[in-house]
């Protein structure tokens, strides 16, 4: 199938799941998404424990799909907490495929990636300790290869 035609019949897809019948919008998520978390407290510092506890479990159940500063399957996750709320970065591992059936954002990452992001059997602990690697990772210049 040609790349442009799987693109309109994914979008047309979304966009079906995304209205009802008569065109109006379905129950449009907020700024923190679609799923179990509703709030995150989170400190004006990252913690640094909870960060490389992050980053292992990023390595071991996310780094198929994502790196850090390129994009592979998914998107390139380097400032991620700086383009989305906590809440909605935490719903998005933890709720994916409720995430792209009414959230904009996550409809428009699936219609630019052409995957679906899989839940990877993380706990919500799990997925903030993600959150806390992703903002260790933000607070840094991007490392490049050489």
């Amino acid at each position: 199938m040609r790349p442009h035609i799987a693109l309109a019949l994914i979008a047309a897809a979304a966009l079906s799941q995304y209205c009802g019948e008569k065109g109006e919008q379905k129950n449009a998520a907020s700024p923190k998404g679609v799923g179990p978390v509703k709030e995150v407290q989170i400190g004006a510092t990252v913690d640094a424990a909870m960060a490389s506890e992050g980053a292992k479990i990023f390595q071991t159940k996310c780094s198929a799909c994502h790196e850090t500063g390129a994009r592979k399957v998914g998107p390139a996750m380097y400032e991620v907490t700086k383009r989305r709320a906590p809440e909605w970065i935490m719903n998005m591992i933890l709720n994916p495929e409720e995430m792209t059936k009414v959230d904009p954002q996550a409809q428009e990452l699936l219609a630019t990636y052409l995957a679906q992001m899989t839940f990877q059997n993380v706990t919500q602990d799990d997925a903030r300790k993600i959150l806390e690697f992703f903002r260790d990772t933000d607070s840094k210049p991007l490392k490049t290869a050489k």
